[in-house]
C-alpha cells in the first residue's frame, strides 16, 4: 500500500539499481573480468534487498500497527507473517 511506503526514497533507490544493472550490462560488452561483474551483481542484489527492508519496515509501522489497533489482530498477524515469508524467500 502506497501510504505505508516512503515512495520518494524507494524511487531514488530503484533508479540507482537500474543504473547499476545497466552498468553491469555494459561491463559484459566491455569484456570486464568476471569477478568484477559478479561483485557489481552482488551490489545490485544487496541494494534491491535493502528496498525490500524499507518496504517491510513501512508495512510494520503502518499496516501492522493499524491492523492491530483498529482491525483484526489475528488477520493482521497472518498477513504480516506472509509478508515476512515472501521477503525471506528473496535470494
Amino acid at each position: 500500500m502506497k501510504q505505508c511506503m516512503d515512495a520518494e526514497n524507494l524511487h531514488r533507490r530503484l533508479k540507482k539499481i537500474i543504473g547499476q544493472v545497466q552498468a553491469i550490462d555494459r561491463m559484459i560488452d566491455e569484456d570486464i573480468p568476471c569477478e568484477d561483474i559478479l561483485s557489481q551483481i552482488n551490489a545490485a542484489k544487496s541494494a534491491l534487498h535493502k528496498c525490500g527492508q524499507v518496504i517491510l519496515e513501512g508495512h510494520i509501522r503502518h499496516c501492522v500497527r493499524d491492523g492491530i489497533a483498529h482491525g483484526d489482530p489475528d488477520k493482521t498477524i497472518e498477513k504480516f507473517t506472509k509478508a515476512v515469508e515472501r521477503f525471506a524467500n528473496i535470494k
